[in-house]
């Protein structure tokens, strides 16, 4: 594993809470070294006012998602954005079995596939986790789909498991 991704991994499981209610499932984390737990992407962003639309701003974004039993992990545990487009199919099919490993650990209540692409999957490690969490998907918020996100979560984000 690379420094990065040694970074990247101390920096999730530093946010991790010690009852996840909800998980939210990326793809990967980008090659470009940005990261939902840095602080510094367009999905944290997204994510944050989706939040804020919802229950309010205030405190720090990350501790409060941490609060509510959130939490951020991704199908494929190293960079996938950079490859073609076969070869991150593969990746993300090669990381079913992974992903199941960890649900079964973490116990969700529900489920949150942040990319439509990759919700058979997310959905296939569930069931192989022996998972009963509820199941959700909605768009990436990126390449002109914000505002796909933004109504998607606002469907979904009252109903989500969460600790406070």
């Amino acid at each position: 594993m690379s420094h990065n991704l040694e970074v990247v991994e101390a920096t999730r499981a530093r946010f991790r809470p010690d009852r996840i209610t909800t998980l939210f499932v990326g793809e990967s984390a980008p090659v470009s070294g940005d990261f939902f737990y840095f602080g510094n992407t367009a999905l944290q962003r997204h994510v944050q006012r989706s939040m804020e639309d919802s229950f309010g701003g205030g405190d720090d974004f990350l501790e409060r998602f941490k609060a509510y039993g959130w939490y951020l992990d991704d199908l494929v545990l190293t960079p996938v954005n950079q490859l073609k487009k076969s070869e991150r199919i593969a990746a993300c099919l090669a990381a079913r079995t992974s992903l199941a490993t960890r649900i079964a650990e973490y116990r969700p209540l529900a489920i949150v596939s942040l990319l439509i692409s990759i919700k058979t999957i997310v959905d296939a490690a569930a069931i192989e986790a022996g998972s009963t969490a509820q199941r959700f998907a909605v768009p990436f918020p990126g390449m002109g789909q914000q505002a796909r996100f933004k109504t998607a979560m606002a469907e979904i984000i009252q109903t989500l498991p969460r600790l406070r």
